[in-house]
């Protein structure tokens, strides 16, 4: 038997070049004849090692291969909370055996490679035996991650033949793989959904262990599999996989639950009605008390009291969790706000986000919750001074030589500290030992700039047995979420948004919506001469007034409002 050498091979005579040309076509000529019927392993084995770059054997069927062929699919990019449509352009020539792929990847793309070669054998697939050079494109995107291991494998299995590479074209591929060719979850699931929806595509095809979060995207298919041979026969006809379904909105926010309640805290009507007037329009709040008064008490209750994320918010709130891989196995959105408590000990990328690929630090996971600071001092200096700009614009932009990415953190800051080192100063129960010294520097390790940012200083005293043994039911949180409510639904009605509120008013809008009459004016007046009120510090007491008006179904602000909110900046007052 005579063995002719690929076309594409260097020194064979132009004859045998010829003969096997001439072969080459008459061959496919009788290619569906072949196809229709099962072909001995023999036969077919002889066929493809006659023509390597031509045909490939494949279930007993021989399957022919276009020689150069590109097979593109689409996969996605992370870029901040964003993802971004990737082709993954796969060529398949003859040559010497080679795994080369270009467009700017990392290492745990580059090193792909290898997996995607064991993956695909170990599912039964033939894999090229000759070059296989991958494009990521876009060019100018970083490609990270492990999630191009499916769109490649999958590029490479059509480039076999064996897979129709039109069907792949309307989906969206995204999954790490394992060595025998099982899926692993990702990061990213949601917003890579959410792309694949705005470019028109089908669906997504993605690990079972992301299907969840993708299936939350309506309009577009969530084909969910273990393993990859199970996506290669389901696009090959010859298995059928349901897209995965997944809850409503509506029946998610069902699940609203919460272990706390404000009927639970005794006494501290002060910080009850502190958290109130916060809650209504998501100020920022700094409680001051000793030891044991109750201040991380309060703080969590203040879910129990906040609106229900909306659909948006939800969607957002879960993107970010999405991308920080804080999603695995879940079914439903984000319903519930969420609530960070990071220690006194976090470094400021782990607060802000950072790190060489850079990922969403506390503050935007805390984005349309809470972030809660418990013992505020004692966090490092440089710690707590990056929270100053994400407090006033909302948004954090991390960036890095390769590449800048913004995250959003829309969040309350609800801190609590002592009001001095051994967390007695002011007691009236229990003697302070520190010195002046020492309490003004314990006090100014928090800065001007970042109170001037807090609007509600309150005061959390320490009780006497007598008032935490009283007998007799405390308001519940249900009796002033609905206070709460009522004053979201007049700003909404004001601004004609639910993700504005007062706390967020512009200067502009403060003239427009916070006017105030004589006596409000010498109130005013008299607070920025006796306590030193910064400009900053003036425009907070009067977005504070005008939801303290709101809670109390007012049109105008009165000087009562005035008088209330300006007792809210305890901390600008001199101690000694």
């Amino acid at each position: 038997m005579l063995l002719l050498p690929d076309t594409d091979s260097a020194g064979f005579s132009p004859l045998a070049d010829a003969t096997k040309s001439l072969l080459s076509l008459v061959i496919p000529a009788v290619f569906e004849y072949y196809t229709d019927r099962r072909l001995s392993d023999l036969a077919g084995a002889a066929v493809s090692l006659f023509f390597p770059s031509r045909f490939c054997v494949f279930g007993g069927r021989l399957h022919f291969r276009y020689a150069s062929m590109i097979v593109t699919v689409k996969s996605a990019a992370l870029i901040g909370i964003d993802s971004h449509i990737i082709d993954v352009e796969v060529d398949t020539s003859p040559g010497l055996p080679q795994f080369a792929t270009v467009g700017l990847p990392d290492a745990a793309v580059k090193e792909s490679k290898d997996r995607i070669r064991a993956a695909v054998k170990n599912s039964g697939y033939p894999f090229p035996r000759y070059r296989v050079t991958v494009n990521l494109s876009p060019a100018d995107i970083r490609k990270e991650g492990t999630g191009f291991d499916l769109p490649i494998a999958v590029a490479i299995v059509a480039s076999e033949g064996i897979v129709d590479s039109g069907i792949l074209s309307g989906y969206l591929f995204l999954g790490e793989l394992s060595l025998d060719g099982r899926l692993k979850g990702v990061h990213g699931a949601l917003p890579a959904a959410l792309a694949a929806r705005d470019r028109g595509l089908r669906g997504i095809v993605l690990p079972r262990e992301n299907a969840a979060e993708a299936a939350l995207v309506r309009g577009i298919e969530a084909i969910a599999a273990d393993h990859l041979a199970d996506i290669v026969e389901h696009f090959g006809g010859r298995r059928v996989i349901e897209p995965q379904k997944a809850l409503l909105f509506a029946d998610s926010a069902r699940n609203r639950n919460y272990p706390f309640d404000f009927s639970e805290v005794a006494g501290q009507q002060q910080a009850k009605r502190a958290l109130e007037i916060a809650a209504a329009s998501s100020h920022n709040l700094l409680m001051i008390g000793p030891p044991g008064a109750g201040k991380t008490m309060l703080a969590q209750r203040l879910l129990t009291i906040l609106p229900d994320l909306s659909l948006e918010e939800a969607l957002e709130t879960t993107k970010i969790y999405s991308v920080a891989g804080f999603l695995a196995g879940r079914g439903d959105l984000m319903t519930t706000r969420p609530f960070r408590s990071p220690h006194h000990s976090i470094s400021d990328a782990g607060l802000v986000g950072g790190g060489q690929t850079p990922r969403p630090g506390e503050i935007s996971l805390a984005h349309n919750g809470v972030l809660f600071l418990d013992e505020l001092p004692e966090f490092k200096r440089n710690v707590l001074e990056v929270l100053r700009q994400p407090l006033e614009s909302g948004a954090v932009t991390i960036a890095r030589a390769s590449q800048s990415v913004t995250y959003p953190s829309r969040f309350m800051l609800i801190a609590a500290m002592n009001p001095c080192p051994c967390g007695h100063f002011g007691d009236r129960h229990k003697a302070c030992r520190c010195t002046q010294q020492q309490i003004r520097q314990y006090r100014t390790k928090i800065s001007g700039p970042l109170l001037d940012r807090i609007d509600i200083h309150v005061e959390v005293p320490s009780l006497r047995y007598r008032e935490l043994a009283k007998t007799g039911t405390a308001e519940s949180s249900n009796d002033i979420r609905n206070r709460v409510l009522a004053a979201r639904e007049i700003q909404l009605r004001r601004f004609g948004s639910p993700l504005q509120t007062n706390a967020r008013m512009t200067s502009r809008e403060i003239r427009a919506f916070c006017p105030v009459d004589s006596d409000s004016r010498e109130l005013l007046e008299m607070a920025v001469d006796k306590l030193g009120l910064s400009a900053r510090a003036l425009s907070r007491v009067l977005k504070l007034a005008r939801t303290i008006a709101d809670l109390a179904g007012e049109e105008n602000i009165a000087a009562a409002q005035i008088s209330e909110a300006i007792q809210y900046r305890s901390l600008d007052r001199t101690i000694f």
